[in-house]
C-alpha cells in the first residue's frame, strides 16, 4: 500500500534510499554474524547456531543480490523502475527464509554436498550454500520444487508451471 502513495519523488532518491536500506541491512546482519562469531550466541539459541548462521547467510547472499541489482539497473543500464522497489524492500527477508529452508533440506539430508561423510567437516558448508539460496532465491525453490515433486509427489507450484512452458 505505501509504494503506491503518489508521492513525487527523482529517480536517483529512490535508488539512494533504496541502498542505504540495503547497506543498513547488510550492516545488520554482518554486525549479528560477528557477535555470534566473537561473542558467542545466548544459550538458548546456541543449540540451533547452524541454522541461524544459515538464516543470516541467505539474507547476506540475498543483500549483495539486491544491491548488485541496484547499480546494475540504476546506473549500467539506466533502466530504473520504481514498481520493484517493494521487491529490494523484501527479497532479503525472503532471502533469510530461504537460507533457513536450504538448512533443514541439509539437515534432513534431501539435499548432498558430498557424495562421502568425512569426519572433519565444518558447518561452512551448510553457510555456503545458505548463501547461494539467498543469492539465487528463483531457482532454489526451483529445486526445492523439484525435490518435493520426487520425494513426496507434491506437484510443481502454478508460477513454476508457468515458467516451464
Amino acid at each position: 500500500m505505501l509504494w503506491r502513495m503518489k508521492i513525487k519523488m527523482t529517480k536517483r532518491a529512490q535508488v539512494v534510499i533504496t541502498a542505504v536500506y540495503l547497506l543498513l541491512f547488510l550492516s545488520g546482519i554482518l554486525s549479528l554474524l560477528l557477535y555470534s562469531f566473537r561473542s558467542g550466541l545466548p544459550d538458548w539459541l546456541n543449540a540451533h547456531s547452524v541454522a541461524y548462521h544459515c538464516v543470516l547467510s541467505g539474507g547476506f547472499g540475498g543483500c549483495v543480490y539486491c544491491l548488485r541489482s541496484v547499480y546494475l539497473n540504476a546506473c549500467v543500464k539506466k533502466s530504473w523502475d520504481s514498481e520493484w522497489i517493494p521487491w529490494y524492500f523484501i527479497r532479503p527477508f525472503v532471502s533469510m527464509v530461504c537460507g533457513g529452508i536450504s538448512f533443514i533440506f541439509l539437515k534432513a539430508g534431501l539435499i548432498a554436498l558430498e557424495a562421502e561423510q568425512k569426519q572433519d567437516r565444518t558447518d561452512f558448508a551448510f553457510y555456503a550454500f545458505a548463501l547461494i539460496a539467498g543469492l539465487n532465491v528463483d531457482k532454489f525453490i526451483a529445486k526445492i520444487e523439484e525435490i518435493a515433486q520426487s520425494v513426496w509427489g507434491i506437484e510443481k507450484s502454478r508460477t513454476k508451471k508457468e515458467q516451464d512452458k
